[in-house]
């Protein structure tokens, strides 16, 4: 877990999916960490699940992060979801239109089998 001030960062991979839980403000004083992880997390996997359960906070640095990971992982036909995105907390996403175009799932697990769901479809 990489911890610094106003949040924390933990991932967990998941087979061929990583799932990076955040809990706290995601800002820009937090955003190189996010930055970087999901750098680090796309080296080895094709599925990111951003778990916003803990979010507390969501500004537009942080939002520029995800925006900029998602068209990266969109060109190289890879997924990033967020999974657990409360309005209250998260309202950036539904303002500025991402919500609708972003991956949102209800939770992780429901994420993960919808994406499993769609790779077996695609496979055969």
């Amino acid at each position: 877990m990489v911890a610094v001030e106003g949040a924390s960062l933990s991932a967990e991979s998941r087979g061929d999916a990583m799932i990076i839980a955040i809990s706290g403000d995601l800002d820009i004083v937090t955003s190189p960490q996010l930055d970087e992880r999901l750098t680090q997390a796309e080296a080895d996997h094709s599925t990111i699940i951003l778990d916003f359960g803990e979010v507390t906070f969501l500004d537009t640095s942080a939002l520029a992060v995800i925006v900029g990971h998602w068209k990266t992982a969109e060109a190289r036909g890879r997924t990033l979801a967020l999974a657990n995105a409360r309005y209250r907390y998260t309202k950036t996403l539904w303002i500025t239109g991402l919500a609708d175009k972003l991956t949102l799932y209800d939770t992780v697990d429901e994420g993960l089998a919808a994406l499993t769901r769609s790779a077996g479809t695609a496979d055969g």
